[in-house]
């Protein structure tokens, strides 16, 4: 039973591994995508400062796609609660929010940062729970 559960384990890794080359590729693809726009989009920015919010969602899409790579790469709590801040922050500044949602997200950001020290001051006092 052992071996089988170690097989499926091995399964699942090559798995993921090959679901993140597949975000890699995405990621690469997205970079190609977002270079061949550059030009155009900082000739429109001089006539049309809203063309940057489209240009931040762009980068924002690259950024968390690098941080899901890596959380898929490396899955532990410090990466997954880093993909969250990222999106939190992305939704925060590229959509149009309400000052209520824009406290919500202040508060969670806030909320994962302390999450985030809180499992890291645990990490020093109990390293076995460190691999996660």
């Amino acid at each position: 039973m052992k071996k089988f559960v170690k097989s499926l384990q091995n399964i699942c890794r090559v798995l993921e591994l090959i679901v993140a080359l597949f975000v890699l590729g995405g990621i690469v693809l997205a970079i190609m995508s977002l270079l061949k726009d550059d030009i155009k989009i900082f000739q429109e920015l001089l006539n049309d400062i809203t063309v940057f919010r489209h240009y931040l969602e762009k980068v924002f899409i690259i950024v968390i796609g690098i941080e899901f790579l890596e959380m898929l790469c490396h899955p532990n709590s410090d990466n997954v609660i880093q993909v969250l801040i990222f999106l939190v922050a992305r939704h925060m500044i590229v959509e149009t929010t309400t000052p209520y949602e824009d406290l919500v997200s202040v508060i969670s950001v806030t909320m994962l940062f302390l999450l985030r020290r809180y499992l890291h001051i645990s990490n020093k006092h109990h390293p076995e729970a460190a691999e996660d």
